[in-house]
C-alpha cells in the first residue's frame, strides 16, 4: 500500500482511504447479495467462481499506470465488493456439504482466512522485497486459481436447497428467530474486538518496545504474523472441540478468554519480560478468532435451508461494518490515552456477545 501511494504520488491520508474503500466495498457487496438472495437463488460455486475472477481482475487493475486517485478508490471498492461473493459464499458451500461436523469444516475455512490476513506481515518480517506490481499479479493469480478450483473440484453441496424466487426481506426475516438472533449478536460482539485487535498488533508491539527498552530487538512484522496467524490453529482446534462439546460452549469460552485479556491489557503492558508479554499476545491471538467459525456454524444451523446463504451474508455485512467503528474509535482513543488503556474498550464486544449467547433459549 505504501508503494502504491508513492507510485501514484498520492497524499499521506490516501492510505487510510484506500484501505477503507475495500471494507466499504465488502459491506456494500454483502448487503446487496443478501437483499437479492444471490447465494441462495444461484449456484454458490458459480457465484464464488465469478466473484473470484472479477475480484482478481480488479485487484490486478491497480497496476495500470493510467490510474488516477479516483480510479484507484473505485478499483479498491470493487475488489471489496466482489469479496462478498467469496468469503460468506464459501461458508454457504461448506454448510451445504456438512450438517454434522460443520464446526470443523468452518474451522479450517476461517483458519485459512486468518493465515491470509497474517501473510503480509511474514513477507515483511523475512525481508522479502518484491516489486509491488509483482505482488498484485501473484495474489490476483491465486484468487483466479481459487475460483477455478471451487468450480471444477468442489461444486455445490448435496444439502443445498435453492431459493425459488426473489425475496428482498429473506435476509432480515431470519432475525425474528431468537436462536438465530442470539448467534448473530454473539458474532457482532466478537467482531467488535477481532479486527481492531489484528489492526493494532504491530502498534502494540511497537508501544511495548517504547516503554521497555530491553525489548528493542523484537521483530515486529514476524511476531505480528505469529500472533495473528496462531488464530488459524485456534479456529481448527475450536472446530474439533465443538464436535464434542457443542459450538455454543466452546465459543463462549473463547469469547470470555479474549474479553478477559482485553480487561487485563493495561497490566499486560506493564510486564517487564518480553517473553511473557509476547506469550500473552499469542494466547490472545489464539482466542480472539477461535469463536468465529463457531458463531458462523450457529448462524447456519439456525437459518432456514433455503435462505442460509443470505443469512450468513447479512451477518457478515453487519459484522464487518462494526469493525470499522471499533478500529476508528480505537485509533482516536489511543492518540489521547495510553494504548494499553484504550484496548480495554474492546472488552465491550465480548461482554455483550457473551451475555446474549448465554441467555436462556439462545443459540446452540
Amino acid at each position: 500500500m505504501g508503494d502504491l501511494v508513492t507510485a501514484f504520488g498520492l497524499s499521506a491520508n490516501a492510505l487510510g482511504h484506500l484501505t477503507s474503500a475495500v471494507q466499504f466495498g465488502f459491506i456494500s457487496g454483502t448487503l446487496l447479495f443478501a437483499i437479492l438472495t444471490i447465494a441462495d437463488r444461484f449456484s454458490p460455486s458459480y457465484v464464488f467462481f465469478f466473484c473470484a475472477l472479477a475480484g482478481s481482475a480488479c485487484n490486478y487493475g491497480l497496476t495500470s499506470s493510467l490510474n488516477t486517485p479516483t480510479s484507484l478508490l473505485g478499483i479498491r471498492f470493487a475488489t471489496g465488493f466482489f469479496l462478498a461473493g467469496i468469503y460468506p459464499v464459501g461458508m454457504k458451500i461448506a454448510a451445504d456439504y456438512y450438517d454434522k461436523g460443520l464446526g470443523r469444516s468452518l474451522g479450517y475455512l476461517v483458519g485459512a482466512l486468518v493465515l491470509g490476513t497474517a501473510f503480509p506481515h511474514v513477507l515483511k518480517g523475512l525481508g522479502t522485497d518484491w516489486p509491488w506490481r509483482n505482488v498484485l499479479l501473484f495474489t490476483s493469480l491465486i484468487a483466479a486459481v481459487g475460483g477455478i478450483a471451487m468450480l471444477l473440484l468442489v461444486g455445490d453441496g448435496p444439502n443445498r436447497r435453492p431459493g425459488q424466487s426473489l425475496d428482498l426481506v429473506a435476509a432480515f426475516r431470519v432475525f425474528r428467530q431468537p436462536q438465530f438472533r442470539a448467534a448473530a449478536f454473539g458474532y457482532f460482539g466478537h467482531m467488535w474486538e477481532l479486527y481492531a485487535f489484528w489492526a493494532f498488533v504491530p502498534v502494540c508491539l511497537n508501544f511495548y518496545q517504547s516503554i521497555h527498552p530491553q525489548a528493542i530487538n523484537i521483530n515486529i512484522p514476524l511476531w505480528s504474523f505469529l500472533i495473528i496467524g496462531v488464530g488459524g490453529l485456534g479456529c481448527v482446534f475450536a472446530g474439533y472441540l465443538s464436535a464434542r462439546f457443542g459450538p455454543k460452549r466452546i465459543a463462549a469460552m473463547a469469547l470470555a478468554g479474549s474479553g478477559l485479556l482485553c480487561l487485563l491489557s493495561p497490566l499486560v503492558f506493564m510486564i517487564p519480560s518480553p517473553v511473557i508479554f509476547i506469550g500473552l499476545l499469542l494466547l490472545w491471538g489464539f482466542l480472539v478468532v477461535a469463536d468465529s467459525p463457531l458463531f458462523s456454524t450457529m448462524v447456519a444451523h439456525n437459518a432456514p435451508a433455503e435462505s442460509k446463504g443470505s443469512a450468513l451474508t447479512i451477518v457478515n455485512c453487519i459484522g464487518f461494518a462494526i469493525t470499522i467503528v471499533s478500529i476508528q474509535l480505537l485509533s482516536v482513543l489511543q492518540a489521547k490515552w495510553f494504548l494499553s488503556y484504550s484496548l480495554v474498550l474492546l472488552a465491550v464486544g465480548p461482554a455483550l456477545g457473551l451475555w446474549i449467547l448465554l441467555r436462556k433459549g439462545a443459540a446452540s
